[in-house]
């Protein structure tokens, strides 16, 4: 199960310095970030991560097999949206996963189907 919401840490090489040759001149070059950079991408890539988390649930719901609907409710339950893992707590997700007749790895399934839209709209977050 997920433990919390994913951390990102971004290193940024500052004050890393690069020299090479270019048609033979000396070509020198120091590599300053802006101050707030790290912070900011780490806010960005953590609310991509949830954006993924939450699509992948609500893409998954019809594709996952249902009699009481209480397999799909698990996802959004036992899942913490931004750890990039999804779980469904059911104690029987994992057979129902791999073992069902007509609609065993709905994930699969779904990520085949939207994984394209899922990114673009990962994207476009900023």
């Amino acid at each position: 199960m997920a433990r919390g919401k994913k951390k990102f840490y971004i290193k940024a090489p500052h004050g890393q310095k690069i020299e090479t040759v270019y048609k033979g001149a000396k070509v020198s070059v120091e590599l300053k970030w802006s101050p707030g950079f790290e912070s900011d991408m780490e806010g960005v890539f953590s609310r991509k991560q949830s954006f993924v988390d939450q699509e992948c649930i609500r893409r998954m719901g019809p594709e996952t097999p249902r009699r009481t609907g209480v397999l799909v409710k698990s996802a959004t339950i036992g899942t913490v949206i931004g750890s990039g893992e999804i779980n469904q707590i059911t104690p029987y997700a994992r057979r129902q996963y791999y073992e069902h007749k007509t609609q065993s790895k709905w994930f699969e399934r779904m990520k085949n189907r939207f994984k394209d839209s899922i990114l673009k709209g990962a994207e476009k977050i900023g």
